[in-house]
C-alpha cells in the first residue's frame, strides 16, 4: 500500500476569510484521526493509505478500487455541520477539502450541510460521461464575444428535473469536473486534454446560451447525459486545481470559427461517442503526445488553443508574463493593492506599500498567499497566482460584513457628485482639477491610462486621458467628460481608496519631506484645492513627491488654520486637510471663510452657502442619531430644516426654537466633527470575541470592529478616547481602552480581554439599537442588560 494526503482547508463563503477553531473528524477503514484549523483555517496533513497507483491507470480494472474512501465532518459552534461522505484518496496524490463554513444564523440547533460523493466515475458500474451531441442551436441567443465567466450556475440533474441550482467559480467548477471525470494520477499530458475539453464544452453552453435561450434559469447541468458530471461540495484533487489555474481562460476552437469549440468525449469503455476518449487520454500521453496533439488525434487538425483576456468581473488580466522580486510598474500596483485587500481578510500575509515595486518584502507575501491557497510557494506570480489573487479580490470586496463596501464616507457626502458641467479641451477651474487628480491616481493602477498634470486646464494630456479610461472602462472614447464620464471616474477612484483602507483615513505617520507616494498626492492635492477659497494659501505641484514646495504650502496652511507650522503633516493637520476639502468639494464655504466658523443667526428664510453648511452637519448628525430627521443640502432654510434644527437643539439640551444662533452652532459643528473624523458611515455585523485578548500589535477586523464600538461610545462619554476607525492595535488604541476600562470599572490593563470586548459590544450596540441612554449612569444600564 503507498499513501495519499487529505489537506484540509476552511474558509468563510467563498474563501473570503480563513475559518479558525474547526474540528474536523476523519474516519476511514480501520483508523479515525481528528484535526483543528489554525488561525490561517489549515490543519496538519493527513496521510491516508491508499491501493497502488497502477490500478488507477489499467483501463481493464473493473474489480480492484483504485482510491481509498473516507467521511469527514467538521463542527465549529455557531456554524453549519459539514458532513462529507466518500472522499476520494489516490496514492500519491493531494486530495482538497475545502470546507466552506456557514454561520448558522443563531438558530439553536444549527443544521447540517451533507455532500454524498459518490464512486468515481470511471469505476462506477455503468458510470462513464458522455454528453449527448444535441447541437440544434437556438436561433439569435449567441453572446457577442466569449466571456470567462466568474461564476457558472449549475442545474444538479437533468434540464427539466425538479433540482436544485448552485451558482459557483467557474475554475471550481472546472476543478471539480476534473475530479469527477477523469483520475489525478493521469499523466498530466493527459489530464490537461481533459480539462481543454471540459473547459471548452462549459463555455459553448454560456457562448450559445444553450440553456437560457430555452427558459431555463441555469448554464449547464450536471447530468452527463446532457453535460459533464459535477458533484457539488465534493473534495478536489489537488493537480486538478493547479492544472485549472493555469488553463481556466484556454479553450478549444475550430480554425475560422469564433465561438468556443462542442468539445464532445465519453469515457471510451463503457460510452462510446465520435469524440475525446477518456481511457485514450492515457495510452496517448504515455506514448509522448502533447495535450494538443491528443486532442487533434480526437478531433482533427483544424483545431486550435485560444486564449482570452476578457474574463467577466476579473479586475485586470494578466500580463502575459509572471512579476516577480525587481519588476516595477502598472502590474505590480495592481498586486500590491489587490493584496492589501486580501490582507485586511488574511491578515497574517502582511500589508505592503503600494509603490509598484516588487521588493523582498512582496515577494513574502506573495508565498503566504501561495501556501494558503495551495499554490507553488515560489513568490512569483506567474498566471495561475495573477488569477487566485484576482479571484480572491473578488470575493473578500463582495463578502465584507462589517461595512458596506459601497457605503457613503461621512466626511466626504458629495465630493463625487457631477455638478452638471460637461468638462472637455479648453475648460478650466475646480472641477477640472479634481477630475485630473482622480484620473492621475488611477493612472498609477492602470498602465494603458496616461498620468495628467493637476492644474485645472483641460488640454490635450487631459484628453488624451480621458479617451483612455473610457476605452478601458467601455465608455464612448470622445475625450469629453459628462456625467457618465466623471462618474466611472469617480468610483474607480473610490474603489482604489477602499481596496487601500478607510478612504482619506489618517495613515497612521506623519508626511515630511522626503516622503513619496499617494498619501502625499492627497495632501498636495488637497492643498491646491484649499487655495481655491483660501487665495492667501501656495499651490503646490501634485507629483506625490514632498519636497520643499510641499513642505512651504503645509506651513502656511498650518499658519492659517493655526496649528503648529511644522511644515508635516501630522494627525492634527491632516484632518483639518480633510474637513477643509470637504467643505470646498460640498460648495460649503464663502471666499475665506473657515469650516466651522460662525456666519451669524440663521433661521427660516435664509439661503445660501452658510445654510448649506449648517444643512451639512445637520445631515451627518442625522447619519448618527436616528432621532433626528433627514435634511437635504440645498442652502435652503425651510420648514424641514428648521425641524432638524429644532430636534438637534432637543437632543443637545439647548431651547428647541429652530434657530441657528451661535450656542446652537458652535455645539452642532462640535458634535460633527467628531463624527466626521470617526470615519466611513457603519453598519455594525456583531462579531465574536477572538479568543485571545487584542493587545499592541495586533491588527485584523476584531481589531477593527473593536474601534467602531470604541468610537460610538466615545462619542457619548467623554471620558472615554478613540483613536478612529484602524486594523492595527496601537498604543492609541490601548490608551482608549484604558479609559473604557476606567469608565466600566474593570482593570485598566489597555488590552481588550472577554470581559471588555463583552462590555463595549453591551454598551456600543446598546447605544446604536437605543436600549442604553446616553448621559444616564452607565453602569446601572449595563446590569438591567
Amino acid at each position: 500500500m503507498a499513501a495519499g494526503i487529505l489537506r484540509i482547508q476552511s474558509f468563510e463563503a467563498r474563501q473570503s476569510a480563513p475559518a479558525a477553531g474547526v474540528t474536523v473528524t476523519i474516519t476511514g477503514q480501520g483508523f479515525s484521526a481528528s484535526r483543528l484549523t489554525d488561525d490561517t483555517g489549515n490543519t496538519q496533513d493527513l496521510e491516508i493509505d491508499a491501493p497502488d497507483q497502477a490500478l488507477s491507470l489499467e483501463e481493464d480494472n473493473t474489480t480492484i478500487q483504485p482510491y481509498a474512501v473516507c467521511d469527514l465532518v467538521a463542527e465549529k459552534p455557531g456554524f453549519e455541520t459539514i458532513h462529507i461522505e466518500g472522499v476520494q484518496i489516490f496514492a500519491g496524490q493531494v486530495t482538497l477539502a475545502p470546507l466552506e463554513m456557514t454561520p448558522a444564523n443563531a438558530r439553536v440547533t444549527p443544521p447540517s450541510q451533507s455532500v454524498v460523493i459518490p464512486p468515481h466515475s470511471l469505476f462506477a458500474p455503468g458510470g462513464g460521461s458522455g454528453p449527448a451531441p444535441d447541437q440544434d442551436t437556438p436561433q439569435g441567443r449567441v453572446l457577442s464575444q466569449v466571456v470567462i465567466p466568474t461564476f457558472i450556475t449549475v442545474h444538479l440533474g437533468k434540464p427539466s428535473e425538479s433540482a436544485r441550482n448552485v451558482t459557483v467559480s467557474f475554475r471550481d467548477y472546472i476543478a471539480n469536473v476534473a475530479s469527477s471525470e477523469v483520475y489525478p494520477t493521469w499523466p498530466e499530458q493527459a489530464l490537461r486534454a481533459n480539462i481543454y475539453c471540459q473547459i471548452s464544452l462549459a463555455l459553448n453552453r454560456i457562448y450559445t446560451e444553450w440553456y437560457p435561450s430555452r427558459g431555463y434559469p441555469f448554464n449547464i447541468t450536471n447530468s452527463t447525459s446532457y453535460d459533464q458530471y459535477y458533484v457539488h461540495g465534493r473534495t478536489v484533487f489537488d493537480v486538478m486545481v493547479k492544472l485549472t489555474d493555469e488553463i481556466f481562460s484556454t479553450y478549444i476552437r475550430k480554425t475560422g470559427t469564433v465561438n468556443p469549440y462542442y468539445a464532445e468525449y465519453c469515457d471510451g469503455k463503457t460510452v462510446s461517442c465520435p469524440g475525446l476518449k477518456q481511457w485514450g487520454t492515457v495510452t496517448l500521453a504515455q506514448q509522448g503526445r502533447s495535450a494538443l496533439s491528443i486532442l487533434k488525434y480526437y478531433y482533427g487538425d483544424d483545431i486550435e488553443l485560444v486564449s482570452t483576456s476578457n474574463i467577466a468581473s476579473i479586475p485586470e488580466s494578466y500580463p502575459g508574463a509572471p512579476v516577480r522580486q525587481g519588476d516595477q510598474g502598472a502590474s505590480v500596483f495592481t498586486l500590491q493593492r489587490q493584496l492589501n485587500r486580501i490582507t485586511q481578510d488574511y491578515p497574517f500575509f502582511g500589508k505592503l506599500t503600494p509603490d509598484g515595486v516588487f521588493g523582498s518584502e512582496m515577494a513574502a507575501t506573495v508565498k503566504r498567499f501561495q501556501k494558503q491557497f495551495s499554490l507553488t510557494a515560489d513568490g512569483v506570480v506567474g498566471r495561475s497566482t495573477w488569477y487566485r489573487i484576482s479571484y480572491i479580490y473578488v470575493s473578500v470586496k463582495d463578502l465584507a460584513e462589517l461595512t458596506s463596501e459601497g457605503e457613503t464616507s461621512a466626511g466626504d457626502l458629495s465630493d463625487g457628485t457631477w455638478a452638471g458641467v460637461t468638462l472637455r479641451t479648453g475648460s478650466r477651474g475646480g472641477a477640472v482639477e479634481q477630475l485630473q487628480f482622480w484620473l492621475s491616481t488611477i493612472a498609477q493602477y492602470i498602465a494603458s491610462i496616461p498620468s495628467v498634470t493637476v492644474d485645472g486646464s483641460y488640454g490635450s494630456g487631459t484628453a488624451a486621458a480621458v479617451r483612455a479610461f473610457q476605452r478601458r472602462f467601455g465608455l464612448t472614447a470622445d475625450g469629453i467628460c459628462g456625467e457618465a464620464t466623471w462618474n466611472a471616474v469617480y468610483n474607480q477612484f473610490r474603489s482604489i481608496q477602499v481596496d487601500n483602507g478607510i478612504p482619506n483615513a489618517y495613515p497612521g505617520t506623519p508626511l515630511r519631506q522626503g516622503d513619496k507616494g499617494q498619501n502625499v498626492r492627497l495632501v498636495q492635492f488637497w492643498l491646491k484645492m484649499a487655495r481655491t477659497v483660501y487665495t492667501a494659501l501656495n499651490n503646490p505641484a501634485v507629483d506625490g513627491s514632498f519636497g520643499d514646495g510641499t513642505r512651504r504650502a503645509v506651513s502656511a496652511f498650518q499658519r492659517y488654520f493655526a496649528l503648529t507650522d511644522d511644515g508635516v503633516v501630522g494627525r492634527s493637520t491632516w484632518n483639518k486637510l480633510r474637513e477643509v476639502y470637504t467643505a470646498i468639494a460640498n460648495d460649503l464655504l464663502s471666499e475665506n471663510q473657515r469650516p466651522g466658523e460662525f456666519p451669524g443667526t440663521l433661521r427660516r428664510g435664509n439661503s445660501g452657502r452658510a445654510v448649506r453648511e449648517l444643512q451639512y452637519y445637520l445631515y451627518l448628525m442625522h447619519t448618527y442619531i436616528n432621532e433626528l430627521p433627514a435634511v437635504s443640502i440645498d442652502g435652503q432654510f425651510g420648514a424641514a430644516t428648521e425641524r432638524a434644527v429644532t430636534a438637534y437643539q432637543r437632543h443637545a439640551g439647548l431651547e428647541p426654537d429652530g434657530v441657528c444662533g451661535r450656542a446652537t452652532w458652535d455645539s452642532l459643528y462640535a458634535q460633527a466633527n467628531i463624527l466626521r473624523l470617526s470615519g466611513p458611515v457603519i453598519t455594525i455585523n456583531r462579531m465574536d470575541y477572538p479568543g485571545t485578548p487584542l493587545t499592541v500589535g495586533s491588527s485584523g477586523d476584531a481589531v477593527y470592529y473593536y474601534t467602531v464600538l470604541l468610537t460610538r461610545i466615545a462619542y457619548y462619554y467623554p471620558s472615554v478616547s478613540s483613536p478612529g476607525l484602524v486594523s492595527d492595535y496601537t498604543e492609541a488604541v490601548a490608551n482608549g481602552t484604558r479609559s473604557l476600562q476606567h469608565l466600566l470599572a474593570l482593570p485598566e490593563t489597555g488590552q481588550v480581554d472577554a470581559d471588555t470586548w463583552v462590555a463595549a459590544e453591551a454598551v456600543g450596540l446598546g447605544l446604536l439599537s437605543g436600549a442604553i441612554q446616553p448621559g444616564a449612569d452607565l453602569l446601572p444600564q449595563l446590569q438591567e442588560e
